[in-house]
Parts: C-alpha cells; structure tokens; sequence
C-alpha cells in the first residue's frame, strides 16, 4: 500500500525489535548497525541484493529507509521498493534484531519476494536460528529444502485430506 507507514519516514529513535506493522523499519535497521551486527545486516543485503546498500537517512528526527542499487543512479526508498523488497528488508530488521526473541513463528515468510531471494531467505533464517528458535511455515518447496539443507531440521509435512490437515510421511 503507498499509504503503508513503513513506506515514509518515522520518527527516528532507538528501536531493537521492529514493530509488527514495520512502522519503525529505518529505525529497527539503523539500530541494527548501531548496537547490533551491521556486518551481518550488510553481508545479508548483499546475498540478497548483489551490491546494494541501506542508508537510513535523519532528516528533522525521521528516519527514512534509502536503498543503494548499482544498477541505479540514485538511491530508492521505501516509497519506490517493491513490497517483496521491503518484506525482505522487514525480515532483516526483525531476525537480526539486538533483541532476538526465543521464540519467533514465521507465516509464509517468502510471499511476495521473488524467487531469487528465496535461497538467501533460508540463509537468513538458519542464521536466526543460532538466536532463537523459528517456526516457520511455507508452501515453498524451495525454502524447506533449503533450509533443510543448511539446518538439518527434519520438516513436517501437512496436507489437505477431505477438509482435515494431517502430517504427511515423507517417503523420499
């Protein structure tokens, strides 16, 4: 939505868990490279998003989130990034949060992000899983293998049998 408030700038304060909306998106990742890991912020970018760069940019006490792209003469921001691109961004912002909690249930983390991002997604949450405990849950094969592969958590199967969810063996 154009309207989305983690699309304008915020005001800019100190935030170590990003707020459900995303409101706070600029702010959540400027706290990231202030007191967090900004190298594992910046080094996840970039398998993402291959030379890119975040700048949180403080006009008048707002934040606004900027988005460096080689490809791109100038800098975007949240009004211009994509939805999966700003998801993507969210989704860094809440699994590098200072304050990871030990807890965190992920719905169908991959909608909206483009299939590229899908293997460096899974990077990520094997990376917030050495902090926290995740559950997430996908239709995407690609994400569970992957993040079978780079965890070695064993995935539950489910699937639709006459309106009822069961666990599904899997036979591979």
């Amino acid at each position: 939505d154009p309207d989305a408030p983690l699309r304008h700038p915020q005001i800019g304060i100190r935030t170590p868990v990003l707020h459900h909306d995303g409101r706070d998106l600029a702010a959540a990742l400027q706290t990231i490279f202030t007191i967090g890991d900004g190298a594992a912020l910046s080094r996840h970018l970039d398998r993402a998003f291959r030379g890119s760069q975040l700048e949180i940019e403080a006009v008048n006490g707002r934040f606004r989130t900027l988005m460096h792209m080689p490809q791109l003469g100038r800098p975007l921001d949240g009004r211009e990034l994509s939805d999966g691109t700003l998801r993507y961004l969210c989704l860094l912002a809440a699994l590098l949060s200072p304050r990871p909690p030990p807890l965190l249930a992920l719905n169908e983390p991959e909608t909206s992000l483009h299939p590229d991002l899908i293997e460096p997604l899974a990077e990520l949450l094997a990376s917030a899983a050495r902090f926290s405990q995740l559950w997430v849950t996908t239709h995407s094969e690609a994400l569970a293998r992957h993040l079978t592969r780079l965890t070695q958590a064993t995935p539950i199967r489910l699937q639709m049998h006459n309106g009822e969810t069961r666990v599904v063996s899997d036979e591979r």
